[in-house]
């Protein structure tokens, strides 16, 4: 029996082999929404058009309030940047298929491992407010949640193969088992290959990523789906500049493309391993007609390692917080080969493993006009980590032997900054409640959230002060919603909601240490995070689709996730800050027409006004920051959208604005506004034999060739030297940057089959 042709269909849309229906207006920006919140979303009208290897972050930076940091054209740098109203990707949860994906205790995400894009069904995206049952400990600022494509009704698969600039390659391969006789059952299994050259700088990236999902399905309502991803994703690093370093050696502030003894800047020492598994269980019940049980479990591990350079003091450093190498000290020097001055220049690696368990669940009861949902979700996670260093010669290749990998006291020990063990339990429990009237075109609902989350963190090495913290929090969360459909095409709505992040880093519990200055960050501020949001709003949806907005968020001990580099190393630690309160104000807009004569426009746009609510502490002396402007906040953003598509021929062109960003509280720094443009062009032909609507697609990006830094990687009190309240000098210290990736050409050709 031969394999029939795998092929996505929609009625009233056209058929292609990658999903495309062209029928989302904006060209895939603005899908109805009917949420009584602000919210958007990206669909696979716009998905498909994009460069294969597009990270998700990417894909919504043309929706109202998302800034996103594109430092590399292909989407595959570990750790996406972006902002969403000012807030900062740490403080968005992030979604997918019911799970959260960002690490629960720096809330970093990094979307390139997660799913290929040619499986990336949509994305919605909510910018105030969390829904309510969502497994979400950090979503301050909002909510992503990304879906994947279900599995085809019909046996087949689908093959697409790109290429371009800095030796970029992807090959993909995507098998559909169909619906597996009467069973209910059907699924695919999916594989691809990525790599490319670094843009800036000596080094390379690839990347192998497996997806799989399954389906079962029966009754009128009941279903299970089990999603399975597995990633190994290489890069080599890049360095971040300073806005002096920026102005003098723009792009070519890189790393080193050969060795010197002591120069810890060689690129083969800066590499980021990242590697997870990913499993999750869906699962609907439909237990009579007004009675239904969600239930989802999920298992996800992370794990490195990352690396570095760094040189280390043969005698004078530091074990923890314990000097060696002097008298008085039970660690000796480190008498090995290959000093440079006094140093041995080494390796530094940082193998970090990650695992989390969890389950949510939820019963919703249906009656009437009335639905009541009560759940409960509980999590368990497990976080080690240990630096340690290994010896390099000459040539700055890593020297086995002489107890150097990793590198050991005489006494056995392994020389190290942390030895970190955490762990953490969250439980929530969540209530709401939905009344529809006068003929349901009146909405109200209620809920309210309690959020406890425990934590224990441990660092093992020598003196480390303090060497356990252990955390406790509760956080009542209530939320409100009302929203009125005028008629099926107007809806306004208004909204009060509550949502918080528990600490952010294991440094806000334990400090780190290092061998050149011992302890090099102290324990931060431990209270939550916590935000009261305000919005109302109004959609018209049909032909011409408009949602606009305005909004109102106060927080409380806003924690800054911010970074820096390990004193002399190419290695970036967390730095922890608790700027005080925030608020943020402004409205957002956005506008799409449904495809008219094969054309479908988009604009988007936002403005923010984001203050500080206190003066901030640095060293004991206090700052003027009270009514500055918040980091990472730009005024201005906004988006312009085209896509043409008859069938055969399509493009797709994106241009966004996105306004100067302060990078310190005190206002002394911050980056120019910038502007990017991206062109898609392409021509899908007929079948020919096996091969289902094959199509040719280029995609350019960054057409003009901006070169731009993209986001603050840093945020510091002062850059320059200021005065504080009481006269006294504070000394400045310069936030470092993301550089914007450039131009670049791919193109790429896929089919079904």
């Amino acid at each position: 029996m031969s394999a029939l042709p795998e092929v996505i269909s929609v009625h009233g849309g056209m058929s292609t082999s990658n999903g495309v229906t062209n029928t989302t207006p904006g060209g895939g920006l603005m899908p109805r929404e009917t949420a009584p919140r602000s919210q958007s979303g990206v669909t696979r009208d716009y998905i498909a058009k994009q460069t294969p290897t597009t990270s998700i972050v990417n894909l919504m930076n043309s929706l109202p309030g998302v800034v996103s940091a594109k430092v590399d054209p292909l989407g595959m740098t570990p750790g996406d940047m972006m902002t969403m109203r000012g807030m900062t990707q740490s403080q968005i949860g992030f979604l997918f298929e019911g799970a959260p994906e960002a690490d629960p205790i720096n809330y970093g995400v990094s979307t390139s491992t997660l799913v290929d894009s040619e499986n990336l069904g949509s994305l919605t995206v909510s910018q105030g407010s969390p829904d309510i049952d969502a497994p979400l400990i950090n979503a301050a600022g909002g909510q992503i949640a990304a879906f994947e494509i279900n599995p085809s009704h019909r046996m087949g698969g689908y093959v697409d193969v790109m290429g371009g600039t800095h030796s970029a390659n992807k090959e993909f391969i995507r098998f559909n088992t169909g619906d597996i006789g009467n069973t209910g059952i059907r699924g695919f299994a999916s594989f691809s290959y990525t790599s490319s050259n670094n843009w800036r700088g000596p080094g390379n990236q690839y990347r192998y990523h497996v997806d799989s999902k399954w389906v079962k399905e029966w009754g009128e309502d009941s279903s299970v789906k089990a999603i399975f991803a597995w990633t190994r994703q290489f890069n080599i690093g890049m360095l971040s500049p300073t806005l002096a370093q920026w102005k003098q050696y723009g792009y070519s502030y890189n790393l080193a493309g050969s060795y010197t003894p002591g120069d810890t800047t060689y690129y083969k020492l800066s590499q980021q391993n990242n590697n997870m598994v990913n499993v999750i269980v869906p699962m609907h019940f439909r237990l009579s007609r007004e009675l239904e049980l969600n239930a989802t479990p999920y298992f996800i591990q992370q794990f490195g390692p990352s690396m570095g350079g760094e040189n280390i003091p043969v005698s004078g450093g530091y074990f923890g917080n314990v000097a060696y190498g002097n008298g008085s000290s039970q660690y000796g020097s480190l008498n090995l080969p290959y000093q440079t001055n006094g140093n041995l220049s080494t390796l530094l690696s940082d193998p970090w493993n990650q695992k989390i368990g969890s389950v949510n669940a939820s019963m919703k009861w249906t009656h009437g006009h009335n639905t009541l949902t009560f759940g409960w979700w509980y999590s368990y996670a497990a976080h080690t980590e240990r630096y340690q260093f290994s010896l390099l010669n000459y040539q700055g290749k890593v020297v086995n032997g002489y107890g150097t990998s990793p590198i050991r006291f005489a006494n056995g020990q392994i020389l190290s900054g942390d030895n970190l063990n955490f762990w953490q339990q969250q439980n929530a429990l969540y209530i709401a409640d939905t009344l529809k009237l006068l003929h349901d075109k009146l909405e109200l609902s209620a809920g309210f959230k309690a959020a406890m989350v425990s934590r224990q963190g441990t660092n093992l090495v020598p003196g480390a002060d303090p060497w356990k913290t252990t955390g406790n929090y509760f956080e009542p969360l209530p939320q409100f919603y009302a929203t009125y459909h005028i008629d099926p095409h107007n809806q306004v709505y208004i909204n009060g909601t509550t949502a918080f992040r528990a600490p952010v880093s294991t440094e806000a519990y334990v400090p780190d240490y290092d061998p050149n200055a011992g302890q090099i960050s102290a324990v931060g501020n431990l209270k939550p995070e916590y935000t009261i949001g305000e919005e109302i709003g109004f959609r018209h949806t049909g032909f011409w689709n408009l949602s606009v907005s305005a909004f109102n968020l106060n927080m409380t001990n806003h924690n800054i996730s911010s970074s820096g580099y390990i004193p002399g190393s190419t290695l970036v630690v967390a730095l922890p800050i608790n700027a005080g309160g925030q608020t943020s104000r402004g409205f957002q807009a956005e506008f799409g027409l449904a495809p008219w004569h094969h054309i479908s426009p988009y604009l988007s746009g936002q403005y923010l006004h984001s203050t500080m609510d206190n003066d901030f502490t640095v060293g004991g002396e206090v700052l003027p920051t009270k009514g500055r402007i918040a980091v990472s906040s730009p005024k201005f953003t906004g988006a312009i959208g085209l896509q043409y598509d008859d069938g055969r021929f399509f493009g797709n062109f994106n241009f966004r604005y996105t306004d100067s960003q302060y990078s310190t509280f005190m206002n002394d720094e911050s980056i120019p506004s910038y502007m990017t443009s991206d062109l898609t062009l392409g021509y899908r032909m007929k079948s020919i034999g096996p091969a289902q609507h094959p199509q040719i697609q280029l995609n350019l990006t960054n057409i003009g060739d901006s070169h731009y830094l993209a986001m603050a990687a840093s945020t510091t009190a002062n850059a320059y030297d200021t005065l504080s309240r009481s006269g006294a000098v504070v000394a400045g210290s310069s936030p470092i940057y993301s550089i914007g990736a450039p131009f670049g050409a791919y193109v790429s050709l896929s089919s079904g089959f």
